[in-house]
């Protein structure tokens, strides 16, 4: 019976042994499982865009949007730019500025103020000087001061950072 007992003893301490191995062994399973998944991304979070690829979208469908090659055309290209890249103004205060810098001719030129007897007239839709364009140019738009879309977003830029906003700007500025 002492052999028995003895046996049965050993069974139960093989047995615990065994189970405890398996124990620590499953638990090693499945926190490597836990972990694999939590760096993994779900469908849902592999679908989340950063901050920068979202930029990146917003500007390249700024550029893909179609607009009209007018004045109400390019304010919106330009606004559509703007925004992507966080340059503040509204379509009303592009649109009153324009107006009263050059009644909507994107060739108009200042041949008389201060900066054209210099030898720099203001030119374009808001009358820019090339030092100030070349300084407040958003990439993105051409290299060109009478176009009206660079010349739009480089004077809102310009105006972003002397007055807040285009929106802002009431008189020459």
């Amino acid at each position: 019976m002492a052999t028995n007992q003895t046996q049965t003893s050993t069974d139960r301490t093989t047995r615990t042994a065994r189970l405890r191995k398996m124990s620590v062994v499953g638990i090693a399973t499945a926190g490597a499982a836990a972990a694999a998944l939590t760096l993994v991304p779900s469908p849902a979070q592999a679908a989340e865009p950063t901050a920068a690829s979202t930029k990146s979208a917003q500007t390249a469908a700024a550029a893909k949007k179609p607009h009209a090659d007018n004045l109400d055309g390019w304010i919106k290209e330009s606004l559509d730019i703007m925004k992507s890249k966080g340059i503040p103004g509204s379509y009303e205060g592009l649109h009153r500025n324009i107006m009263r810098e050059s009644a909507g001719d994107p060739n108009a030129q200042n041949g008389w103020d201060v900066n054209a007897q210099a030898g720099t007239p203001s030119k374009g839709l808001l009358q820019v000087i090339q030092p100030t364009f070349d300084a407040y140019h958003v990439a993105g738009t051409p290299q060109n001061l009478t176009d009206p879309v660079a010349n739009i977003t480089a004077a809102a830029n310009y105006a972003a950072d002397k007055y807040g906003s285009i929106d802002n700007v009431d008189s020459a500025y």
